[in-house]
């Protein structure tokens, strides 16, 4: 298989797996006293993507970072049209925009072992967004008050999914290695 068919066929069970896991995740209310929030574990699977690298008889297959944008900005338009959630899609795509440049700086100095650090950050910078969005969509400042503890979470979170992508990516590279 060439280089090109492989790297969009992974792309693309990536997105559909991201796609699932946050269709799941949509139908699973957190018993939380804050509107609309939610682990992000399909955000797993985006950090995933942005460090894989498969290197095979063929040749090596990594994701550039506009192919990881794809995948995610794939998930996020996905999602929001099979869970019927439209009002959300533009604080979806404002706050996983915003994380995911701010992955993509941090993936310069983060090791393999790190990842969780990276997911962590990400999270945090994904709720920046998300009420920076809702602010200026809604005209309403008081909405800031949920970011305090909506930085908790997104590090819980984030910690959780960067721990779930790094160890997936250390199992792919024992499975490869070997």
């Amino acid at each position: 298989m060439r280089i090109a068919t492989k790297k969009l066929t992974i792309m693309a069970a990536l997105t559909a797996a991201a796609l699932i896991v946050f269709i799941i995740e949509a139908q699973i209310p957190l018993p939380l006293p804050i509107p609309g929030a939610k682990l992000g574990l399909a955000n797993a699977i985006t950090l995933f993507a942005l460090f894989y690298s498969q290197s095979g008889q063929q040749g090596t297959v990594s994701f550039k970072n506009s192919d990881v944008l794809i995948i995610l900005i794939c998930r996020i338009l996905l999602g929001s049209f099979i869970t019927g959630r439209f009002a959300l899609l533009i604080l979806s795509l404002s706050g996983g925009l915003l994380s995911i440049a701010v992955q993509i700086f941090m993936k310069r100095i983060v090791t393999d072992k790190q990842i969780w650090v990276c997911g962590a950050i990400g999270a945090v910078f994904h709720n920046i967004g998300q009420i920076v969005a809702a602010i200026l969509i809604s005209g309403t400042p008081a909405i800031a008050a949920y970011l305090p503890a909506l930085i908790i979470i997104g590090i819980i979170s984030g910690t959780i999914t960067g721990l779930i992508a790094q160890a997936a990516l250390s199992r792919m590279k024992s499975i490869y290695t070997n």
